[in-house]
C-alpha cells in the first residue's frame, strides 16, 4: 500500500494534509524519516507518526458480539451510545454491523470491515434467514404458527411477509426465524397476530449462532467456519 493512503486512512485526513505532515518530518517507516507519499509500505514494516506508531490491518475483520439492551448499532452517534464502546481493535471505527438491531433488542450481531460480506447477510435478495428468542405479553395463540408459515399482512406493507417458523417455548416465550428484514418485522409480525413483543433477542444468523460464552458486551473474532459460511460470489 502507498504511504499516504495508508496515512490517510489511519489519520483520518486528507492526501493534501498527508503530504503536510510527511513535508514536515512527522512519519518515520522502521525508524528512518521519509517524506514521499508515493513510498510502498508492506506489513512488516513499522510506520510511526510522530513518535506514535499506526497499526497496519491486514485483510477484512470479523467479530461477533453479544449486543446488551441500551446500545445502538451505528458506529457514531449524536445522542446513543454505540456497540463500538465494547470493540478494543485498531481502526474500529471503520468496522460496521451487518445486520442491526435496535437499541432494546439484545443478541447477535456480527461487524466487518468487508462491506461485500455483510451484503450478503443484509440483502433482500439473499434470504439470510435470523433466529430470535421473543418474549411476548400474552399467551401465543395456537394458530400463529400457522399463519407466520404463510405469511401476514403487516400495516403498511402491500405484500404478506415471506414463511416464518415459530417455535413455542412457553406460551409467553417463542423462537422465530424469518428470512427477510423489514423494519421492526418481528415486533410488527406479533402486533398484526395481536401480540406484543416485550423483549427480543437474536440468536442466529445464517448459520453462525451466538458464543455461549459471550456475556453482553462480550465479543470475539469469527472462525473461518463461521467466516466461509457466509458465501461470497466467485
Amino acid at each position: 500500500m502507498r504511504l499516504d493512503k495508508f496515512l490517510s486512512q489511519q489519520l483520518g485526513i486528507s492526501r493534501n494534509l498527508v503530504a503536510r505532515e510527511l513535508r514536515a518530518g512527522l512519519v518515520t517507516i522502521d525508524g528512518e524519516m521519509v517524506k514521499t507519499g508515493a513510498t510502498k509500505i508492506t506489513p512488516e514494516q513499522e510506520v510511526a507518526y510522530d513518535g506514535n506508531v499506526l497499526t497496519q490491518i491486514l485483510g477484512p475483520r470479523y467479530f461477533m458480539l453479544n449486543k446488551p439492551i441500551g446500545y445502538v448499532c451505528s458506529t457514531d452517534d449524536p445522542v446513543n451510545p454505540t456497540i463500538l464502546y465494547f470493540i478494543d481493535e485498531p481502526l474500529a471505527h471503520k468496522l460496521h454491523a451487518a445486520g442491526r438491531l435496535d437499541i432494546d433488542t439484545t443478541g447477535l450481531v456480527l461487524l466487518t470491515d468487508n462491506g461485500q460480506w455483510s451484503h450478503r447477510i443484509t440483502a433482500p435478495k439473499h434470504h439470510c434467514e435470523k433466529t430470535y428468542v421473543v418474549t411476548l405479553e400474552q399467551p401465543i395463540a395456537t394458530d400463529v404458527a400457522e399463519k407466520f408459515k404463510t405469511g401476514v399482512q403487516l400495516n403498511g406493507e402491500k405484500e404478506l411477509t415471506k414463511p416464518a417458523t415459530l417455535e413455542v417455548i412457553t406460551p409467553t416465550e417463542v423462537k422465530l426465524t424469518i428470512s427477510e428484514g423489514k423494519y421492526h418485522q418481528v415486533k410488527r409480525m406479533f402486533a398484526a397476530v395481536g401480540n406484543h413483543v416485550v423483549a427480543l433477542h437474536r440468536e442466529r444468523i445464517g448459520d453462525i449462532t451466538l458464543d455461549d460464552a459471550l456475556a453482553p458486551g462480550e465479543y470475539r473474532p469469527l472462525t473461518e467456519e463461521e467466516i466461509n459460511s457466509i458465501h461470497l460470489p466467485k
